[in-house]
């Protein structure tokens, strides 16, 4: 068992003098003869206070102050908090107008399911998993009870859903009595109280700026804690994926790859100035992030205006019956991501743009606000089947290269009882 400690401000920690910490306990001072400047020697070694291998060495490791803190399978993590009965069984949490997974626990993890995925290829690959039905009240709970351990650490908390979240811990000194504990002290602290007082866990990503502290946050998992710094983040970014970068969605990989660039190496070899010739804009913003720059900051929420997906068609499609059957697919993930973000919408926007680039945008109010897929996918269909027959701005017979769904506006669905679950009707 782990020996916990409070937050900052409850019991003073020690300051930290080595890029050294042990995540069980918070003692920073290395083991004996721990060999000066190799962070893998002392990180092999137990923790000297509490005998913990639960230990973190980097050199960077105190003087670094922007996390990714996200919670590990957090559905999944509330129910089995919830139901001791299922800790060793595989959980699937899902259902919903289609049948696709939620998320899963890592036992169904290490069996292939994924989120997103169909209920049924999750069976066929997991057939001895519990299902359960979201209950997005619980996780809302959970959720905002670690958003307040987040911010008794620091106001600059931007949050990203409702499990997981940035921190800018570089002001927190000036706002907690820490007593000299350094970010990551702080930090390994939230961890132990979530873990404690909440009753799941969190892995923690520590870096330079945004960009590095989400990725290092998906190394450890889970209940992890990585480290990438300044010094090494080139280095560590030259064999990935190019698809890793901030801002490089599936057409600009698509792009990439047809000039032969697959690895962000390649980018950095290229550098700023080709890039920015080459790409434009987008070329010298990826650029940056090659390279573990990333200027943007860590700002507190701001109320969420919208929530939408698109695909764009391997060919133009005119079909009024193929066009509406990518409908639900699109509401699926726009429903998902207003059930994890608490919210609901109270209106439908659907997005078409034709053979020749226009956008066309037509949008509609729900009956009643809802974070389900079922009355998006009606709502979008209707204006769907507006704009295809005879009046519609497009006119009969216009070949549509892409289509999208949006909810707009949105609002938080906390305090509303009468919004019903997601998953409410598992098909």
């Amino acid at each position: 068992m782990s020996h916990d400690s409070s937050l900052p401000g409850d019991d003073a920690m020690p300051a930290a003098v080595d890029g050294w910490l042990c995540r069980s306990c918070g003692n920073t001072d290395p083991p004996p003869g721990s060999a000066q400047g190799c962070p893998a020697s002392a990180a092999a070694q137990r923790c000297p206070a509490c005998g913990s291998a639960r230990v973190i060495a980097h050199p960077e490791l105190h003087r670094l102050a922007i996390a990714h803190v996200d919670c590990d399978a957090f559905y999944a993590s509330v129910e089995k908090r919830d139901r001791p009965e299922l800790i060793d069984k595989p959980l699937i949490v899902g259902g919903g107008h289609r049948g696709v997974v939620a998320t899963c626990c890592y036992l169904a993890r290490m069996k292939g399911v994924r989120s997103a995925m169909p209920m049924f290829k999750a069976l066929e690959l997991c057939p001895d998993a519990v299902v359960l039905k979201p209950d997005m009240a619980r996780y809302h709970e959970a959720g905002m009870k670690i958003r307040r351990l987040m911010r008794a650490l620091t106001p600059l908390v931007e949050p990203l859903s409702i499990d997981e979240a940035y921190l800018d811990l570089g002001i927190a000194a000036a706002t907690v009595a820490d007593g000299g504990a350094s970010p990551a002290q702080r930090l390994a602290a939230l961890a132990r109280r979530v873990e404690r007082e909440v009753g799941v866990t969190v892995s923690v990503g520590l870096g330079p700026n945004k960009f590095l502290a989400k990725l290092a946050s998906e190394l450890d998992k889970p209940r992890g804690f990585a480290v990438i710094g300044a010094a090494e983040a080139a280095a560590f970014l030259a064999d990935k994926p190019v698809r890793m970068l901030w801002g490089v969605g599936p057409a600009f990989t698509r792009r990439l790859a047809t000039d032969g660039i697959t690895r962000i190496g390649q980018l950095q070899s290229l550098g700023p100035q080709a890039l920015a010739q080459r790409y434009g804009r987008i070329g010298a913003q990826i650029a940056g992030f090659a390279a573990g720059l990333d200027p943007r900051r860590v700002t507190p929420w701001r109320p969420t205006k919208s929530v939408s997906a698109e695909t764009t068609l391997a060919r133009d499609e005119r079909d009024a019956g193929r066009l509406t059957a990518l409908l639900p697919p699109l509401a699926e993930r726009v429903a998902a991501r207003l059930a994890k973000g608490g919210l609901v919408a109270e209106g439908v926007v659907l997005k078409l743009k034709t053979a020749d680039f226009t956008t066309l945008t037509r949008s509609r109010r729900l009956r009643a606000a809802s974070d389900q897929a079922a009355p998006l996918i009606d709502a979008a269909s209707d204006l769907l089947a507006l704009e295809l027959r005879d009046g519609g701005v497009s006119g009969r017979g216009t070949a549509f290269r892409l289509i999208g769904l949006g909810a707009h506006p949105v609002r938080d669905r906390a305090g509303d009882p009468s919004v019903p679950d997601l998953f409410a009707q598992v098909s």
